[in-house]
């Protein structure tokens, strides 16, 4: 669909830079080739997408719509971009606007992505985006990319995960068990039922690690939880897909994998500092991915980014983390979660995994990949969101509801704040003439636009998955909540923190395929490649971008 008339708000140096960046490929190989070049343009390219906006702190929080001390202080409340501002009274009803995310017809294919890119969204931002359900201005994060879904949010939880153990062979190591030749994470649940296994329990009966999301849904029956295979992991979230327990699964390989030849070279070495450098290791390895293979799918640009943590060292943006209720709303990527997946070679409901570890378990880690990386993801927007068992739209309404409650200001606000231009009408916002006529029947103009419906209401853009306003947000607190991981700062990022192997296993560390080629388990597939393992599909086709 065209967005003509929306180019035409674009500068001409905007447009320009977009023109170049876009195409000439080959021009763009070549600079990257050229160590010195790229390192500076790399540099340039971050540089630009993070001075647009205000830098952290930002002077209010969901605590109160003024600057306190405990607003610039106390983190367990969400931050605030933008300042709070009531939204219009006569704004539409929740029940209304959560219409425009119905599917109409049948669900639309992204161009570009498959099933891995929503996978690893949802694994990283569930370990920093935590809205507390008892009290949605409040969070439960730590605010840093710290894989707390494999080691846990606090210590008492990596304790219970950890194997303890200063026997050679076994130190470093986190908890696993060995099935058909394939490492998994140890079951929550005691064999046979009975309640949750008595490790993972406190002195007064509390579960130490945090109770799975949905394992008490109506939909779950009393006593099944066990035959659903959950493992006992560091994120709540992390037992609601098949497909997110893979990806944890991996995580969990690469990190004994590294505590086994880390004790091998440092055999003096306490259990501690075995498990502590290989975590350090692994969290680079991981914000490695974010920026090179995550990022750079996201990103229209010919350009590779880099992770290069010499970018943030004196940048003006290097602030301390603290998540938004912004970035906390705008990573509600439901629409991208097709309806049906590809799943022991053959297509089957996507609801079909949900809570259920038992397919991953059986299937062995590189088969789930593969058939991970044939299915392709559903288009991020509007009237494109699966209906899941009885829930419906409830999490696109409450995504909503937050919205307000929050007070956050409308869609062209947040394009004034990211330095893009406010938008007039509803043909700049989307080529379909039906949304438009929806948007303008609901809101009547694009000021009075939610936040995060105007999000998903853009056209995605050339060459990306995302919307134009979304994909700037995404890629701003991408750079500047991952480049300025305490791991990467100047005097931290060395051979002393990571070990002369570590450094090479982080430089090495590009993609997934990186990490799954050095873990596949014994049931491998034969001719497995990293074409197989891939956010982007293997029929996507880069398109040419016009001045």
């Amino acid at each position: 669909m065209s967005r003509q008339k929306a180019k035409s708000t674009d500068s001409l140096g905007s447009r320009l830079r977009v023109f170049l960046l876009q195409n000439f490929a080959p021009v763009w190989r070549l600079v990257d080739r050229v160590p010195c070049l790229s390192r500076r343009l790399n540099a340039f390219l971050i540089n630009a997408a993070c001075s647009n906006v205000p830098f952290r702190p930002h002077p209010t929080s969901t605590l109160s719509d003024y600057t306190s001390w405990r607003s610039l202080t106390d983190k367990s409340y969400l931050a605030m971009a933008l300042a709070a501002k009531a939204p219009p009274a006569d704004l539409p009803p929740v029940e209304a606007a959560t219409q425009l995310f119905m599917i109409r017809d049948k669900q639309r294919d992204c161009p570009k992505s498959t099933l891995l890119f929503p996978i690893f969204a949802q694994y990283l931002t569930d370990g920093f985006l935590r809205t507390d359900p008892y009290d949605r201005r409040r969070t439960t994060s730590n605010h840093d990319i710290d894989m707390s879904p494999l080691y846990g949010r606090i210590e008492a939880q990596t304790r219970v995960l950890r194997l303890l153990s200063a026997e050679p062979g076994r130190k470093g190591r986190l908890k696993s068990q060995t099935i058909e030749g394939e490492e998994f994470p140890l079951y929550l649940f005691k064999a046979g039922g009975g309640g949750y296994d008595p490790q993972f329990v406190d002195a007064a009966g509390k579960l130490i690690l945090d109770e799975p999301l949905g394992v008490k849904d109506p939909w779950v029956e009393d006593g099944e939880a066990a035959r659903r295979l959950l493992f006992a992991v560091g994120g709540d979230r992390v037992n609601s897909t098949a497909t997110t327990s893979m990806l944890n699964t991996l995580f969990l390989r690469e990190h004994n994998r590294l505590a086994g030849v880390i004790e091998r070279e440092n055999p003096s070495w306490d259990d501690d500092r075995v498990f502590e450098t290989a975590r350090n290791i692994v969290i680079v390895i991981f914000i490695k991915i974010v920026v090179e293979e995550y990022i750079n799918h996201i990103s229209s640009i010919c350009f590779p980014l880099k992770a290069d943590p010499s970018v943030a060292w004196e940048a003006k943006w290097n602030k301390p983390n603290w998540m938004s209720v912004e970035f906390s709303l705008l990573y509600r990527w439901h629409s991208l979660i097709p309806a049906e997946m590809t799943w022991n070679d053959k297509t089957i409901n996507s609801a079909e995994i949900l809570l259920d570890n038992g397919s991953l378990v059986s299937a062995g880690l590189a088969r789930a990949f593969k058939w991970a990386g044939q299915t392709k993801a559903a288009q991020l927007g509007l009237h494109n969101t699966a209906i899941y068992l009885e829930k419906n739209l409830v999490v696109e309404s409450r995504a909503i509801a937050q919205n307000r409650e929050r007070h956050l200001q409308g869609y062209n606000a947040y394009r004034q704040f990211m330095g893009m231009k406010p938008v007039s009408d509803f043909d700049e916002v989307t080529g379909d003439p039906a949304v438009q006529k929806e948007l303008r029947d609901l809101y009547g103009t694009p000021d009075r636009v939610d936040f995060y419906v105007g999000l998903f209401a853009e056209d995605p853009g050339l060459n990306s998955p995302m919307p134009p306003l979304l994909g700037g947000m995404v890629a701003l607190d991408a750079f500047t909540q991952a480049l300025n991981n305490p791991l990467l700062s100047k005097q931290v990022f060395n051979a002393k923190t990571f070990t002369a192997t570590g450094m090479k296993t982080i430089e090495a560390t590009k993609t997934l395929w990186d990490i799954l080629s050095r873990n596949l388990g014994a049931k491998t597939v034969p001719g497995l490649s990293a074409s197989d393992v891939h956010m982007t599909r293997a029929d996507w086709k880069r398109h040419f971008v016009a001045l």
